[in-house]
């Protein structure tokens, strides 16, 4: 049974813990010592000091990172540093080089570094990627997908408004999983235009990001938008290829019942017949990730996102950030 630390015992932290399958919760460290005690408390485990402490322990296989932004990188280097398995956060760090970092490490001391860009093992992705590999529906030709949520009273106080904590905004925060799906599904997205705007709330990051991407052959295109002045919570993801669309809508919870639509043109052409498949069940994507970042541990390939694949996504958000000339644009 693989064991496990975790650094950061926030929301994400603990929703990491409660979907560990055959692993054990062994240690927790938090900037709180009493959000690290209630996590540690509610799994039975030990509370560390801080993360390096609970990285230099002996007794640890994997350890996952669930801080904020500014710390994501630090943290699971350190890790990789001591010899354990990572699983980091997303976007695992707030610009391309600290992704990079990870990757260096992870290779070099033959170590596996997963992020967690969970939204590739909700189930209706997992269809779409075989549907894709297979090219059920033909070539792809472009990505339109959209990401938004309405933010709560203080949003612009938390650290997510904090460009040196956070590293940017919803492009960054949500962004990151639009752009990470374009890749994994489509193939390489290179940046073509961007454009970042703070319109409501009251903070130096962006509340809505859009991306205009293309491939590198400039065969398909993909169109983003992140927003965090969605006030209804909003998931809609659609691929459209030669002979067909698939959609992707809803991710359970607040964003409604995650839904596939497959839609496949007729001969004659016209409105396209389509079937539709409902997810009404738990969101199980943050176990499964787990398991795949277990599985791959002892050896296998999986659809684990990897820091190369986070790297790529902040390279692109730093594109657009630099193009509207932001102060915290990575060079």
């Amino acid at each position: 049974m693989l064991r496990v630390g975790i650094i950061g015992a926030g929301l994400v932290g603990q929703k990491r813990a409660g979907s560990l399958s055959d692993a054990k919760l062994v240690a927790v460290a938090d900037v709180s010592a009493e959000v690290a005690e209630a996590l540690a408390g509610a799994h039975g485990a030990a509370v560390e000091r801080d993360a390096v402490a609970l990285v230099r322990r002996g007794d640890l296989d994997a350890v996952i990172v669930a801080t904020t932004n500014d710390a994501l990188a630090a943290c699971a280097l350190a890790a990789l540093e001591a010899g354990k398995h990572v699983l980091v956060e997303k976007p695992a760090g707030r610009v391309p080089a600290e992704a990079r970092s990870l990757d260096r490490e992870a290779k070099r001391a033959g170590l596996v570094a997963g992020v967690g860009f969970n939204h590739r093992f909700h189930p209706a992705f997992q269809r779409v990627k075989r549907m894709m590999d297979a090219a059920e529906l033909g070539p792809l030709m472009y990505i339109r997908a959209r990401y938004g949520h309405g933010g709560r009273p203080g949003y612009d106080r938390e650290w997510r408004a904090d460009p040196v904590r956070a590293g940017g905004g919803e492009l960054l925060d949500q962004g990151v999983h639009l752009i990470d799906l374009c890749r994994w599904l489509g193939g390489e997205f290179e940046f073509e235009q961007g454009s970042v705007g703070t319109f409501f709330w009251n903070m130096q990051v962006e509340d809505n990001g859009f991306l205009l991407l293309r491939s590198r052959d400039r065969r398909r295109k993909a169109w983003l938008h992140a927003s965090c002045t969605e006030w209804k919570n909003l998931f809609d993801f659609e691929l459209f290829a030669r002979n067909g669309k698939i959609e992707v809508s809803g991710l359970g919870r607040s964003y409604g019942t995650e839904e596939l639509r497959v839609y496949r043109m007729k001969p004659q052409m016209g409105p396209p017949e389509y079937q539709a498949e409902q997810f009404t069940g738990e969101d199980l994507s943050w176990r499964d990730e787990f398991a795949a970042f277990r599985e791959e541990i002892a050896g296998a390939k999986t659809d684990l996102a990897k820091p190369s694949d986070a790297e790529r996504a902040l390279a692109i958000d730093h594109s657009a950030y630099r193009a509207a000339g932001v102060p915290w644009a990575a060079p």
